[in-house]
């Protein structure tokens, strides 16, 4: 029986941890909400589907391609003297999640792939914007935050996926399960003929 219990526990870390390893670019769940990292700043960021979803808040995957309101509720003050740009452009890198920052800065044109782009502005405490998606995909998202002289800047870099059906893990899941079952089942098997 401890046998069962140590394949169990064993197995639930490594989904854990597996879950751990996956890309977020910039992007940080932590409990119910996710961190932006702007360099080293950060921001509360969070997307609503108001349209179909309502108040419900979303991190790194929107279920639909629809309206999206984007809203980042700076954790550091300095964020509201800060012109920030915010640009959405399609993941072609074909990195999906993993994207980074320098994957973004080899593409030599930014523009031709981008569907949603917001100049340099201020904003105090909080940024928003909302964009139409008519498409669902991988889009990356690049958060661009410069000092008013002009002299520091700092990058964020988020990839998320829009009309996420949620399928995408389960089949890992699934065998993982059934491979946990298994190895219970002829564990306990053989305890019985022992």
């Amino acid at each position: 029986m401890k046998k069962n219990v140590r394949s169990a526990a064993l197995l639930v870390f490594c989904l854990a941890l597996a879950q751990q390893t996956m890309g977020h670019g910039s992007m940080t769940p932590e409990g119910d909400i996710c961190i932006l990292e702007i360099g080293y700043l950060k921001a509360h960021f969070k997307t609503y589907l108001p349209g179909s979803y309502g108040h419900e808040q979303f991190c790194e995957t929107l279920p639909e391609a629809s309206e999206a309101v984007f809203v980042m509720e700076y954790e550091h003050d300095s964020l509201a003297d800060m012109l920030i740009e915010f640009r959405i452009i399609r993941e072609l890198t074909g990195k999906r999640e993993f994207t980074r920052e320098k994957d973004i800065k080899k593409i030599d044109d930014l523009e031709s792939i981008t569907v949603a782009y917001h100049p340099p502005r201020r904003e105090l405490d909080v940024f928003s914007i909302t964009h139409q998606f008519e498409e669902p995909g991988w889009y990356v998202g690049i958060i661009t935050a410069r000092t008013l002289a002009l002299d520091e800047t700092y990058v964020a870099v988020f990839p998320f996926e829009d009309g996420f059906t949620g399928y995408r893990y389960w089949p890992f899941v699934a065998f993982a399960i059934a491979l946990l079952g298994s190895a219970l089942y002829y564990d306990s098997r053989r305890e019985r003929l022992a």
